[in-house]
């Protein structure tokens, strides 16, 4: 069944034309509907591999050639048990933390990459495909909260088409959800200071 037959089945369906359950045509268009969603998962786990999202979000291992990405924890983010001490001053290079390759400190702080698996509780399980979208599309965290940190790249993954990003949110959606609860961006040494502090009298608004 092409384009043109499910855009009129769906019409006959809204008018209030029902098709019996069991019915062919209905067996046909719920068929079609299956191979939709199952092309777009598929288009995403290909974008997610080439795009390197295992490099950072899967913690990694010590495998015989040496560090290699865990795939038992797959996109699970940076191990809940591994947070890192204070975050050094606001110089320096960055600095990939440890063999588990998913923290990084630098100007911005600490960062540790996210669980992408839909887990409820720790990872994207309350995410709806329009927080992801806005997410890359804006870099803030949720598509409305704070902004996502270094090195994640959004600014390129936001030029992607919206099909592509829903296919990629497609895909972490339909992977094993694993419970990790990664630690919370860390500011620099000093920022909470900083903002904590009262403006001295005189000084010119920013």
């Amino acid at each position: 069944m092409g384009k043109r037959g499910l855009r009129w089945l769906g019409a006959m369906t809204c008018a209030g034309i029902l098709l019996p359950a069991g019915s062919g045509i209905a067996q046909q268009m719920a068929g079609a509907q299956s191979a939709v969603a199952a092309k777009r998962v598929e288009r995403g786990k290909y974008l997610v591999t080439i795009m390197v999202c295992n490099d950072c979000h899967t913690p990694f291992k010590m495998g015989p050639k040496g560090p290699e990405p865990d795939m038992s924890r797959m996109l699970s983010g940076h191990p809940e048990g591994m947070k890192l001490p204070p975050p050094p001053k606001s110089s320096g290079p960055w600095v990939v933390a440890g063999v588990v390759n998913s923290a990084w400190a630098g100007p911005w702080g600490i960062t540790y990459a996210a669980n992408l698996t839909p887990d409820k509780n720790t990872g994207l399980g309350i995410w709806t495909e329009d927080m992801f979208v806005k997410a890359m599309k804006t870099g803030k965290h949720m598509g409305t909260s704070r902004e996502i940190q270094p090195p994640m790249p959004w600014q390129s993954y936001g030029q992607a088409t919206d099909e592509d990003l829903k296919a990629i949110f497609a895909y972490l959606k339909s992977i094993p959800p694993i419970v990790n609860r990664v630690p919370d961006w860390q500011p620099p040494a000093g920022a909470e200071k900083a903002a904590a502090a009262p403006a001295k009298k005189g000084a010119p608004k920013k």
